[in-house]
């Protein structure tokens, strides 16, 4: 595998450790709102190789927990899941993030994670505005995650227009059953789709209002504001 690039250290993409996090390049969604666009739409070389990220890694034990594999999208990768077999090797914990649209991959990797957070962005009917033909292989994935074979997390960030009260209850009831459900604010900065900049993001009183309509549908509901 290759790497857009390496955070020496998180504290705030694994859940209580401290993590390394790794990029990958490339999505298949095209969301107005990401802020890791760079790597998401156009990843330029210089690409961080797979043994020299281990080896950066491998020198950092003494410093982190863990290691989080995030994008663009890493599970559109064919690779990735012999590569989280190689830091599990190695003693870490490892955390994936994804958008949930390869599900065979997301299986395949299963035996080497620890976590998994999944991004659920709008409502089904909405990801058309992300580029999403369908969401066939969204559903799976929600469903194998479901099926807790590892922790896992589902969260939405709470983009304006994009996720409404209408669209909060809609992905509740996808979801329904969840383990755990994070709500995470909007932050309208460096977007892909510069219009998401002068967005104002939700009041926190608003937030909370969304937190209470997912307690129906999750057991544990985290705002991340």
């Amino acid at each position: 595998m290759k790497f857009c690039g390496l955070q020496k250290i998180s504290l705030i993409d694994y859940p209580n450790k401290v993590a390394s996090v790794l990029f990958t390049p490339g999505c298949n969604l095209r969301c107005g709102f990401c802020h890791n666009w760079r790597i998401a739409v156009d990843p330029q070389p210089p690409f961080l190789q797979e043994g020299t990220a281990l080896e950066m890694l491998e020198a950092r034990k003494r410093y982190v927990d863990a290691v989080v594999v995030t994008g663009g999208e890493p599970c559109m990768h064919k690779e990735l899941p012999k590569f989280l077999a190689k830091l599990k090797e190695r003693g870490f914990q490892v955390k994936l993030d994804t958008n949930g649209f390869f599900p065979d991959i997301l299986e395949e990797c299963l035996g080497h994670v620890d976590y998994v957070a999944m991004d659920l962005k709008t409502s089904p009917k909405k990801y058309s505005r992300l580029g999403a033909k369908d969401t066939g292989g969204l559903m799976r994935t929600i469903e194998i995650l479901k099926t807790g074979k590892v922790p896992y997390e589902f969260r939405t960030t709470l983009v304006p227009d994009l996720v409404t009260p209408e669209d909060v209850a809609c992905i509740g009831e996808v979801a329904k059953g969840a383990e755990t459900f994070a709500l995470q604010q909007f932050v309208p900065d460096d977007t892909l789709d510069k219009s998401f900049q002068v967005l104002k993001p939700y009041a926190p009183e608003v937030i909370k209002g969304f937190a209470q309509t997912m307690h129906k549908y999750a057991q544990n509901i985290i705002l991340r504001m």
